[in-house]
């Protein structure tokens, strides 16, 4: 049977939505980031990485898909840290309050 026909093929295809959502969410602001999701997504990222790798035959793909939200998970938290533990929202703040406004009026 051709992979195509194959749930190994379709369900980790369907599953790059959510890596490329959090890699596009990457230039959002960080106060956006929900601090439920983000943990809950790791986690469920690890579960079925584990699950891909010990599945006969190894779904590489399925892997990969996954290795690819965790790893953005994982940004996406150090970020939510950054922002709202370490400061980041103060920084921000200063540097909104920094930059000189451009007059457009004349």
């Amino acid at each position: 049977m051709l992979i195509i026909f194959s749930t190994h093929f379709w369900g980790p295809v369907a599953n790059w939505g959510l890596p490329l959502a959090a890699i596009a969410d990457f230039k959002k602001d960080p106060e956006f980031i929900s601090p439920k999701m983000t943990p809950a997504m790791m986690i469920y990222s690890a579960a079925f990485m584990r699950f891909a790798w010990m599945v006969q035959p190894r779904n590489y793909l399925l892997f990969a898909c996954h290795f690819a939200n965790e790893s953005a998970q994982i940004v996406q938290a150090y970020r939510y840290i950054d922002y709202f533990k370490m400061g980041g929202k103060e920084k921000a703040f200063k540097a909104k309050l920094e930059t000189p406004k451009v007059d457009t009026a004349s």
